[in-house]
């Protein structure tokens, strides 16, 4: 029998580069939800944002630190899925790897739309659905060609967009300190002021991480792509180190500069307070130049998503957990069926979010809405199992070790726990654990009902 702490040969390509990896690790969280989404937060937590940030950062840097741990060991293009079925059973495998895969195809529905109302506004002339459709078509076809192509999107992509957040971060401390034109130093009235630092107290912090918390989801996908690199150990290993601190950075320091330049009060749910901040220190066509990188953000998300689905539909066919018909590849290695059965099952998303936004699309984003905290809680269950045989099989695979093993693990479980508690607390929250909730529960039912119809033979 073959060992399962040994890794299969991947019989897909090897064309992404470490340069690729380290920016998809840098950028797969940088989207819509950090540069428009965080004023909601700002708007629950004022300057403790800062705080709940932090917090939402490090539970983010924990998850990512087990899961770079046990990728490295064992590399897989179904990266958490494979590690929970290795360390808990083909259910936990089949369960995490199809809610992911939902969460995924749902979630491109919303960037898809997001996109295509900005380029709308652009050009008045092509209908929403004539851009959805356009974006569709061409991230498709990027992702049917090498996937050295999706590597070179996501490069630029995010290169884009770390760019952007660096000039923000740049622009903004000189405006702080007053080194900017017709710009005085703020110092830390705004910090201080309107109610102090912590506002809302305590409860405010909490309430600005659950707003946030969701925005860290995607950092997952360099597990999956690593897979499909010359080196997949030490390349996933690298980019893990390198993103995690990076993003705490940017995340952590965005924040800091717009509570500081800007009153907390005049931040607005759904308004970019990164627009805010630039108008504000007198940047010319403030509003024009995030929209931009905001469209840049969600079309890198969808091809992302697009990317991060069809892969971990292919693993789950690998396993005999999906429709082995989607194991076709082409001749550069490229999963073409599972592409399609993601991108197909996208476009449905798309359309029941231009037709049904406030019913039917709406139940289904409720339904994803907490998969992504039961996708991580999954991840530090399988560590807590795995590491323990890793350093008993085969130690020489650890060369990225979780900080303070067991405990932190059980840190971010008790975390994730005290997350979900405080959602079902939340009544804005509480639809999307109940709804996330029921999928997860039919996923399991499904999962159960396999390993009844498996013979006992087969589950060994």
């Amino acid at each position: 029998m073959h060992d399962p702490l040994t890794p299969e040969p991947e019989p897909l390509s090897r064309g992404l580069k470490q340069r690729h990896l380290t920016m998809l690790g840098l950028g797969g969280v940088i989207g819509a939800g950090l540069f428009v989404g965080s004023g909601a937060g700002i708007a629950v937590a004022g300057p403790g944002i800062v705080v709940s940030y932090l917090i939402a950062g490090a539970l983010a840097m924990l998850v990512m630190r087990m899961l770079g741990e046990m990728s490295a060991a064992m590399p897989a293009s179904g990266a958490f899925s494979v590690h929970a079925e290795r360390a808990l059973g083909r259910w936990a495998g089949f369960s995490v790897g199809w809610l992911y895969w939902f969460l995924l195809v749902v979630v491109l529905a919303v960037e898809a739309t997001g996109a295509a109302r900005i380029a709308n506004g652009w050009v008045p002339g092509v209908p929403q659905w004539g851009w959805v459709l356009i974006f569709m078509i061409v991230f498709t076809l990027a992702n049917l060609a090498a996937v050295k192509n999706f590597g070179e999107f996501e490069f630029w992509f995010a290169a884009l967009k770390v760019g952007a957040i660096v000039l923000f971060l740049v622009l903004g401390v000189l405006a702080i300190v007053g080194w900017l034109p017709d710009t005085d130093p703020v110092g830390l009235a705004n910090l201080t002021g309107q109610g102090g630092f912590l506002p809302n107290g305590w409860s405010g912090v909490i309430s600005g991480v659950l707003a946030v918390v969701f925005a860290f989801g995607g950092l997952e996908v360099v597990t999956i792509a690593a897979a499909e690199s010359d080196d997949p150990a030490r390349n996933v290993a690298r980019a893990v180190r390198s993103a995690v601190w990076r993003i705490l950075l940017f995340y952590v320091g965005s924040m800091l500069v717009i509570v500081a330049l800007l009153p907390w009060t005049s931040m607005k749910p759904g308004e970019s307070p990164y627009v805010a901040v630039l108008d504000a220190i007198g940047v010319p066509g403030a509003g024009q130049i995030m929209n931009v990188v905001v469209f840049v953000a969600l079309l890198s998300a969808l091809n992302a998503n697009l990317y991060g689905s069809s892969r971990m539909v292919f693993s789950l066919a690998e396993r005999g957990e999906a429709p082995k018909g989607l194991l076709r590849i082409t001749g550069g290695g490229v999963p073409r069926r599972a592409v399609l059965a993601s991108v197909a099952f996208g476009f449905v998303s798309v359309l029941l979010n231009l037709k049904w936004p406030d019913s039917v699309f709406l139940y289904m984003l409720n339904a994803v809405g907490a998969v992504l905290l039961f996708v991580w809680a999954l991840i530090a269950v399988s560590q807590l199992r795995l590491r323990r045989r890793i350093e008993r099989e085969a130690p020489e695979t650890l060369t990225l070790r979780m900080w303070g093993f067991p405990w932190l693990t059980w840190v971010a479980l008790a975390a994730m726990s005290a997350v979900l508690v405080l959602m079902l607390i939340d009544d804005g929250a509480r639809p999307q654990v109940l709804w996330s909730a029921g999928a997860t529960g039919a996923v399991l039912l499904v999962a159960w009902v396999r390993e009844l119809r498996t013979p006992s033979t087969k589950r060994n």
